[in-house]
């Protein structure tokens, strides 16, 4: 079904916007609201744009891309709260993983 890497939600600060794609309707709004607030929060805090993606495993990937030249981005702060976000998420993360590989990707809990 899904051959390349599919967006589950990001946020922009440059355009103070957040995106949630509607295929992943299915969650629960606890866990919508739950990712809305940490991507907004993360790109009011250090600027840039914040992807979570998946690869075509399944692997939830946080990618933060910023403008060229802009002088506002925090690239360090951003490291530092991917990886806050990747320990204090981690129960989060590893359960959106899993839901995609179960219900994206067909394969059976094993």
């Amino acid at each position: 079904m899904y051959l390349d890497k599919v967006v589950l939600c990001a946020s922009s600060a440059y355009e103070q916007k957040y995106y949630f794609n509607e295929d992943f309707n299915a969650l629960p709004e606890r866990i919508k609201e739950e990712l809305k607030i940490m991507c907004v929060l993360f790109t009011e805090d250090v600027g840039g744009i914040l992807t979570l993606e998946f690869d075509e495993k399944g692997n939830l990937t946080l990618k933060v891309t910023s403008d060229e030249g802009d002088i506002l981005y925090d690239e360090i702060g951003s490291v530092l709260k991917i990886k806050e976000i990747q320990q204090k998420k981690a129960e989060l993360l590893e359960a959106l993983e899993l839901f995609y590989r179960v219900f994206f990707l067909g394969e059976e809990l094993g």
